[in-house]
């Protein structure tokens, strides 16, 4: 099986339709979003919409912490300023259907033993960031999975561990496989569909063959200029337009 793993896509369709036909050309047999489908973009209910597809067909989707926080906006207090705002801009543009779409959404997915998680395993509702190996060694304690994936970060890495051995950080390079065998344990972050922060505007996904198993980092180059040209007129914060544009 083929697993296209997609994360942070924060209401940024362009992205999100780039990556799914890039994936469908790479023979995707299934799908999982790791969380944050939506904020900071300006499409929330189409991106809701196939997301929604997707998983009535049997995809696996996991909640967000800007997914929770148009929900209840006191997930929304401890966000910058501008994630705030356009927690609130989504929260007045979804109907009731896409609400109950994301009250459905639980923390954390299993399939095997693949564990789906939008930020850490370690504490799935306080939203950590797994920035480090010391963070990945929790995450992985934590998860009793021999594989995790998960996005919150924003950029594509890849921790491995043997036994009790601290995890080690691997920089992946787009297109190339990666292999990931079961004698180890093995922690994803698939970067960001609709909002990458390396410098690179492509959007990014991961796939996961389990056939081999091997896990393969994808960017995608897509309508940028498009999206940023909708969040200008949506009235959201400039500054968001302005990351699409630098990939940061």
């Amino acid at each position: 099986m083929k697993l296209a793993l997609l994360a942070d896509v924060h209401a940024n369709l362009e992205a999100l339709t780039a990556c799914l036909a890039h994936a469908r050309e790479q023979g995707a047999d299934a799908y999982a979003f790791l969380g944050d489908l939506v904020g900071y973009g300006a499409d929330p209910g189409p991106v809701l919409d196939l997301v929604r597809g997707h998983v009535e067909r049997g995809a696996i989707a996991v909640l967000g912490n800007h997914d929770a926080a148009v929900l209840d906006a006191a997930e929304a207090a401890t966000m910058n300023p501008a994630a705030e705002e356009a927690v609130a801009w989504t929260r007045g543009r979804l109907s009731p259907e896409h609400r109950a779409f994301l009250a459905s959404l639980p923390l954390v997915a299993r399939r095997g033993d693949m564990l789906f998680v939008h930020a850490s395993a370690e504490s799935p509702r306080q939203w950590i960031y797994v920035t480090d190996p010391l963070r990945a060694a929790h995450a992985l304690g934590a998860a009793d999975a021999r594989w995790v994936f998960s996005g919150h970060v924003h950029e594509p890495i890849l921790y491995f561990a043997s036994a009790a051995d601290r995890p080690v950080a691997f920089r992946p390079v787009a297109g190339v496989a990666i292999p990931v065998p079961a004698r180890r344990r093995w922690l994803a972050i698939a970067g960001s569909c609709g909002q990458p922060r390396d410098g690179n505007t492509a959007a990014c996904y991961a796939m996961m063959d389990d056939a081999r198993p091997a896990l393969t980092f994808h960017r995608v180059p897509y309508d940028w200029p498009s999206a940023a040209a909708k969040v200008r007129a949506a009235g959201l914060p400039p500054r968001l337009a302005d990351r699409l544009a630098h990939g940061e």
